[in-house]
């Protein structure tokens, strides 16, 4: 008989016989025969297990007894104890209660400690459940030992730390028995039957110094509990991932389990044949054929031998396979179904990123990146985190593929707090908000977005959030919203009140709509050779709006003159400018004219076509750059030194004169001081500067008067630079005057408005940015048919608006506000006449009752009875709206009502006679429009057309929701359907407007907020955040008294078209420069000339019956004009315009409400027709005679 034990030569271990399973080994004191002492460790046990229960089971049954034979008397002392006395009865019983509150507080205290209710508790949880793995890992090590083997514990370090673990864990069994309230549940628990077969067999092998394998892989069930750790620890959130890491750990403790059991039945072999049947398997192969057994594959290569293992394989399979056959699916299920765009976004040093949701989508997505990541912008190092609830489709997300380094894409809601973590909101650099334009519902949208805003502001305040809006009256919910803060960049982009602004702006210079939409809207240069009208159009439409702050070299002048020499010497235009107050309070100021002197550090809005071509205006210096001509070489100086070294002498000469330091020299005004005392600026020579400190330097006796004397040189140039300009200068030039005026409008000369001022009126708004009369009823401006037809209606605007009862609102206001903005006086409004729907206008109308000048037609706008009733064909402009647009699915028919109408329209024919007659007649010509006056040049506003006689003459500008179906508005033109909408002939000539056009709006506004408020002041006519603070309270205009400050609103410019084929530039009409007319306007009137809206075929030598226009932006210098031109210009308000017509305005504004009938719509009068229509021929021959 030999023996063997681990330590022999041989590496490899047989077991062979039954006298020789033990292996033996001199150095560990054995059993010399070699006995197995299996039954041993598990007679321990089956001793511990059944030992407990039975003192359990007879511990209940001695209470039940106990119960049952004491309860009479028990009740019938109790009983007495309460009937003769209730003292000592609480008396006795204080000992007893004093007991079971012990016990009570101990097993509390147990059962917090392994509840995880505190952080003890958890830690000790989590603490068990990883000395459990531990100690699973030392059986897979122990699994490659014989199943029993000798084994000193001082000389066995797994042994030893097997020992420490079960040693814990004993005392966990205790902490867990105590906390229990059942224990005969608690003890044939799986935790506790695990327990019992391996913590007792520990302290065996520890007396017989043996170490026996047995039953210690039940210490693999503990992994079941691996979901319940992970939620204690917070890594497991959603109800799939519990539910998938369940299965997973149910699945492998069973498979793990059960292969230890084949392990030690098949390496042991049976009792019943004294342990000969046995084979040597390692515990992994066990593992392995289990797998195939409950996979049902079963390969042949390993198998059960022996009785016990082929028995428990019976059984196993029948729970494996079905085991198996359930969870694993399901856990495929489970991982398939996990969201492929659940992860989170990790922020990368150095680069900052945005968020957008909301209204995720190909088209809207497609747009977004198309702007946001133009090549025109400077380097755009910011990422974009797209965060949508719907997985992307195939066509996103191969966009998404292609813009792989700047974008990314995860699925979750802005609503849940968790999916905002995933995505950094918390470092995000602003978050954007998409709505669903085309929605049926969009106050239900508006709704939507809100609540985004509130769930993004309420986990981050500080967040700048930019959101679309569709209805403007639900801009007011934001302002609920404690944390949102339009001053801190927050910004709400009103579809609505954007689109309709854009469609009224259009009503006072026709294209501007498509202009100010190219603006905003980054497109790339399209270079065509043929001299056709799309050449010069998309040479405009390269142009985009920037904003820089002016170099120094500009403090001190006014807007005028910076504005000329950035247009001659920098080939930049710039429009405006934020200004701020003495206050400290910045206000944008569009063209604001000669009485602004430019302050250090002021922002200036300019039109170019590269964001780099704007540096010029920062980097511009009159030492460095006053002799080159090509504006390239406009790059930043290095002459800022000798500036500080300059103001360094200007400073002590000045305090040499007063002895006092520099700092407390007095003699010095305090805004050249402040500025030589920031270090941190470099202030130049300005005007303001140099004159206010002039008289001091020549009083000063020193060594720097002629130092002084080269700065004032210098300075006389700079304020008199070289003007380009083709006849002269100008009598009336305000650069002539050398008297600085303050911004406002009541201290300008000639300004009679206060005393004209009737107190006792209310003819503007509370803000003073719009015209206003009380509220009328809207049965008294609505008009009949024969009525209308009786009417006399000339350069108004016809508004055909499709809609019923249940369409949504469009916020018509949002129209009208533009066109009763208080920089025009009151008889240059243009009438408004509503033509649709009585029932849909009655619930417009209740925005509507506020402003002057306004009268609806029931009716539809396809009714040429309608439209002629109207005087359709005498209309400054024809606008075609529709409020049902969105509530049909089919995409390609939404458009159908307003294109019909616009075909109808511009298929109706005119009687020339009738409209020559009455578009001489006197008695109701507009004022301002009568050319015979020399007061009323063309500068003075739009210039009204030739008589109509076919409706395709008609100013009509359609608004559409397919961009496609801008191929129908126009059927002679060669447009493809794929076109974009901006290269499409009717968007090029302004008679047809898009929403989609807004969406650049986002990107613009996020790279700069001060863009939106551009826009939104040339748009609105005026609409401050004040205003919309009102709206918000009464969503209706409040009159107000007219003040000084109220009045000090009206001064500002507006857009109008300048005509070139009389009037003051008839000069410059005739091949002149453009240059040259945007110098001369600038000079004579103040007066920013910045496109042409010229006629389609005026390139041709060719004449051409053709009237359509088309819009181009920003023309250089030497771009030569036609006569036909027309001239979009910004222009100032003219303070005396209205005082020739006071009476006749102030009369008609104050007996508006109780007509019906507008002041500007009068009868034809009975006297002097015939004169006066020969007049009107007259001119109007000499104007057909131009166009030809």
């Amino acid at each position: 008989m030999s023996k063997r034990d681990r330590f022999n030569s041989d590496p490899s271990i047989h077991i062979s016989k039954m006298n020789v399973i033990i292996p033996y080994s001199p150095d560990v004191p054995c059993d010399s025969n070699g006995q197995r002492m299996w039954w041993a460790f598990l007679a321990s046990s089956m001793v511990t297990f059944f030992g407990g229960l039975f003192i359990i089971l007879l511990w209940r049954t001695l209470k039940y007894l106990w119960t049952v034979c004491c309860h009479c008397n028990a009740k019938k002392k109790v009983h007495r104890i309460i009937t003769v006395d209730g003292v000592k009865r609480t008396d006795k019983d204080d000992p007893a209660a004093s007991e079971v509150g012990w016990m009570t507080s101990v097993k509390d205290w147990a059962g917090v400690m392994i509840s995880a209710q505190t952080l003890t508790g958890r830690v000790l949880v989590v603490l068990v459940f990883a000395l459990s793995i531990g100690a699973l890992v030392i059986y897979f090590i122990d699994s490659s030992d014989p199943i029993e083997s000798c084994q000193n514990f001082y000389q066995d370090f797994t042994l030893q730390i097997d020992m420490a673990f079960n040693v814990f864990f004993l005392l966990y069994f205790g902490l867990r028995f105590i906390a229990a309230n059942d224990k005969l549940w608690f003890w044939l628990e799986v935790n506790s039957v695990v327990d019992f077969f391996t913590v007792p067999p520990v302290f065996v092998s520890v007396y017989l110094n043996r170490s026996w394998l047995g039953l210690r892989f039940l210490r693999a069930l503990r992994l079941i509990q691996f979901s319940e750790i992970l939620q204690f620890l917070n890594i497991l959130k959603t109800s799939n991932s519990i539910k998938l890491v369940n299965l997973c750990s149910i699945f492998i403790s069973t498979w793990l389990t059960a292969a230890g059991f084949i392990h030690l039945v098949e390496n042991s072999g049976d009792p019943w044949e004294n342990f000969q049947n046995s084979q040597t398997l390692s515990y992994w192969e066990c593992v392995y054929l289990l797998m195939v057994t409950m996979s049902t594959v079963g390969y042949g290569d390993v198998y059960a031998k022996t009785t016990l293992g082929r028995l428990f394989m019976v059984f196993f399979i029948l729970g494996g396979l079905a085991m198996f056959a359930s969870y694993v699916p399901e856990i495929i299920e489970l991982i398939g179904n996990r969201k492929k765009y659940g992860g989170s976004y990790s922020a990368v040093n150095g680069r900052k990123h945005i968020v957008v949701c909301g209204h995720i989508t190909l088209e809207s997505v497609s747009n977004f990146l198309k702007d946001f990541l133009h090549k025109d912008r400077d380097d755009v190092n910011v990422e974009i985190v797209f965060l949508h609830n719907i997985s992307p489709n195939l066509e996103l997300e191969a966009l998404f593929k292609r813009h792989f380094t700047q974008v990314e894409f995860y699925q979750g809601s802005v609503l849940n707090p968790h999916d905002l973590a995933r995505v950094k909101i918390e470092s995000a650099d602003a978050c954007l908000i998409l709505a669903n334009k085309y929605c049926a519902d969009p106050d239900a949208e508006d709704a939507s977005n809100i609540m985004r805003v509130i769930s993004i502001k309420n986990y981050h305040p500080k967040i700048r959030i930019i959101t679309q809006m569709l209805q403007y009256h639900n801009k007011a919910h934001l302002l609920n919203i404690p944390s949102w803060n339009w001053k801190e960049g927050d910004d709400a982009i009103c579809l609505a009140e954007l689109k309709l602004g854009f469609i009224a702006q259009s009503c006072l210079a026709q294209g501007l709509s498509t202009m100010l939409a190219n603006l905003f809207s980054m497109r790339s240069f399209i270079k065509i050779e043929e001299d056709t009208w799309q050449k010069y159009y998309l040479e405009g439409v390269a142009n985009e709006m920037y904003t820089e702050y002016l170099s120094s070299a500009f403090v001190g002048m006014s807007f005028p003159v910076i504005c000329e020499l950035c247009y001659v010497k920098l080939k930049l235009l710039l429009i405006a400018i934020e200004y701020k107050s003495d206050q400290r309070e910045c206000s944008t100021l569009i063209n604001p004219g000669n009485h602004v002197k430019m302050q250090e550090g002021t922002l200036g809005f300019f039109i170019a076509s590269d964001a780099k071509e704007v540096k010029r205006a920062l980097f511009y210096c009159k030492a460095c750059h006053d002799d080159i001509s090509d504006p390239k070489r406009i790059k930043k100086c290095g002459c800022k030194k000798s500036r500080k070294l300059a103001y360094k002498k200007i400073r002590l000469a000045c305090c040499f004169d007063c002895g006092r330091s520099e700092r407390d020299c007095s003699c010095m005004p305090v805004n050249v001081r402040c500025n030589m005392d920031s270090p941190q600026r470099d202030i130049p020579l300005s005007a303001v500067s140099v004159n206010d400190c002039s008289a001091t330097l020549r009083a000063s006796k020193n060594s720097y008067n002629g130092y002084i004397k080269s700065i004032e040189e210098d300075q006389q140039s700079a304020l008199s630079p070289k003007k380009k300009q083709r006849n002269g200068g100008m009598k009336n030039s305000p650069n002539s005057s050398p008297k600085i005026m303050r911004h406002d409008p009541l201290l300008i000369p000639g300004n009679e408005q206060i005393e004209n001022m009737d107190e006792n009126i209310k003819k503007y708004d509370s803000t003073g940015m719009f015209h206003w009369c009380p509220s009328k009823d809207i049965e008294k401006v609505i008009l009949t048919r024969s009525e209308a037809a009786m009417t006399v209606l000339s350069g108004h605007v016809v508004v055909c608006i499709f809609g019923d009862v249940k369409s949504a609102l469009i916020g018509l206001r949002n129209f009208v506000m533009p066109l009763r903005a208080s920089n025009f006086h009151y008889h240059e409004l243009k009438h408004i006449v509503f033509v649709g729907s009585l029932e849909y206008l009655k619930r417009e109308w209740e925005t509507l009752h506020n402003f002057p000048k306004v009268s609806i037609l029931p009716g539809t706008p396809l009714s040429r009875a309608d439209l002629r009733a109207v005087n359709i064909n005498l209309c400054d402009m024809c606008v075609i709206l529709s409020a049902n647009q969105n509530n049909i699915d089919d995409a390609s028919l939404q458009d159908k009502e307003c294109i019909l109408a616009s075909l109808n329209i511009k298929s109706m024919l005119f009687d020339d006679s009738i409209g020559v007659l009455q578009a001489n007649s006197q008695g109701f010509t507009p004022p301002g429009m009568d050319r015979s006056s020399p007061e009323n040049s063309p500068v003075h506003g739009l210039v009204r057309q030739t008589s109509v006689t076919t409706g395709a003459n008609i100013p009509i500008i359609t608004e559409l929701v397919n961009d496609s179906n801008v191929q129908f508005l126009d059927q002679d033109d060669d447009d493809d359907p794929d076109t974009e909408l901006y290269l499409t002939q009717p968007f090029a000539c302004g008679t047809a407007f898009a929403v989609s056009v807004l969406d650049s709006l986002m990107s613009a506004t996020y790279f700069n907020d001060n863009i939106l408020t551009l826009i939104r002041t040339l748009v609105t006519g005026g609409a401050t955040p004040e205003l919309e603070g009102l709206l918000a309270e009464e969503n209706a205009l409040r009159g107000g008294y007219s003040t000084p400050q109220t009045l000090a609103n009206r001064d500002r410019c507006r857009v109008a078209q300048l005509a070139l084929y009389d009037g003051p530039f008839a000069d410059l009409g005739d091949g002149g420069c453009y240059g040259d007319l945007f110098c001369k306007a600038l000079k004579t009137y103040n007066m920013l000339c910045f496109g042409i809206y010229r006629l389609r075929d005026a390139h041709l030598n060719s004449q051409s019956q053709c009237t359509k226009r088309y819009v181009i932006t920003n023309p250089p210098y030497a771009f030569e004009l036609v006569p036909s031109d027309l001239i979009f210009c910004l222009m100032q308000f003219d303070h005396n315009a209205g005082q020739s017509r006071t009476s006749l305005s102030h009369s008609s504004h104050s007996s508006h409400s109780s007509s019906k009938k507008s002041s500007s719509v009068h009868s034809i009068p009975t006297t002097n027709r015939t004169n006066r229509a020969r007049s009107r021929d007259s001119r109007d021959k000499q104007k057909k005679e131009v166009y030809r």
